[in-house]
């Protein structure tokens, strides 16, 4: 796997923007993928924010497995951290915890009384950081899309009487020195087809899928025994789903890019990418 570099131009604005903009907020949100909780996190944030009292949010918490959910908790307080809070922006499961838990944050600070948390919420590209501002506003403030780098500029929008969310375009770091991350990030629409080859992302998540969730993926494909090798996981799920060219030969794009979007869009199940033991990606 290749060390994938990605930082266009509006994600370098972010980066600015954010600089500009820190002294007016006084917690920062960081929407964090929940079936990839390292992966998602951003360690360019955490230097342009550091010293603000920070909450993450693990979205999309239907999509992912809780029992690696849990895990993921059980680290982040064995660490020290605030406990992550759990949401799914798509059925507002969740939202109206976060104003919560970034006032206590805020908690003993003398204006809390005299004016609203102001709160900047920050998020890789396709966290779903623009669903989730709109969940919590209950109007369409905020553009939500699949396509990495819709949101391109900071605004400011009232939630409630006392809170209030700085919203930012999404942004990656410089370059991803663990090309697993990249990988990951890729299979979940963070980064742009054009990074990474749909063939090489696609041949991996079955990788991993068919040694952490092996009957999932038998039941989605209809398969009774899964292959050992990428390559021929990807043309057990060509041949399984109809992805055939002239000749019988297995349609590699048609197939690579059916396996993507089965990630993508829940179809294997709540599945976790990422888990406190690193398991699966050996």
């Amino acid at each position: 796997m290749a060390v994938v570099q990605w930082f266009p131009g509006h994600m370098a604005k972010t980066k600015r923007l954010i600089k500009e903009n820190l002294k007016r907020v006084d917690v920062v949100i960081e929407i964090l993928d929940a079936r990839a909780p390292l992966a998602s996190a951003n360690p360019l944030l955490r230097q342009l924010t550091a010293g603000k009292p920070r909450l993450a949010v693990l979205n999309k918490d239907d999509l992912a497995d809780p029992d690696a959910t849990i895990r993921w908790a059980e680290e982040f307080r064995g660490q020290g951290k605030t406990l992550p809070v759990r949401v799914s922006a798509s059925t507002r499961k969740g939202v109206d915890a976060i104003p919560k838990e970034c006032r206590k944050l805020c908690s003993g600070a003398s204006w809390l009384q005299r004016r609203p948390v102001r709160a900047l919420i920050a998020g890789i590209p396709n966290a779903g950081k623009s669903t989730l501002v709109n969940a919590m506003s209950k109007k369409r403030k905020a553009e939500a899309g699949a396509t990495p780098g819709l949101t391109r500029d900071l605004r400011r929008i009232p939630i409630t009487s006392n809170f209030e969310l700085f919203d930012t375009p999404g942004m990656l770091w410089h370059k991803f020195d663990d090309p697993r991350t990249g990988l990951i990030l890729a299979g979940l629409g963070a980064v742009k087809e054009t990074i990474l080859p749909d063939e090489e992302v696609a041949g991996e998540i079955l990788t991993y899928l068919s040694r952490c969730y092996p009957q999932r993926l038998k039941d989605r494909y209809k398969l009774e025994e899964l292959p050992e090798s990428a390559h021929d996981l990807v043309e057990a799920v060509g041949r399984a789903r109809g992805a055939l060219m002239s000749g019988g030969r297995v349609d590699w794009p048609r197939a690579c890019q059916m396996v993507i979007k089965d990630l993508r869009d829940g179809r294997y199940g709540a599945v976790s990418l990422e888990w406190p033991d690193g398991r699966g990606w050996d």
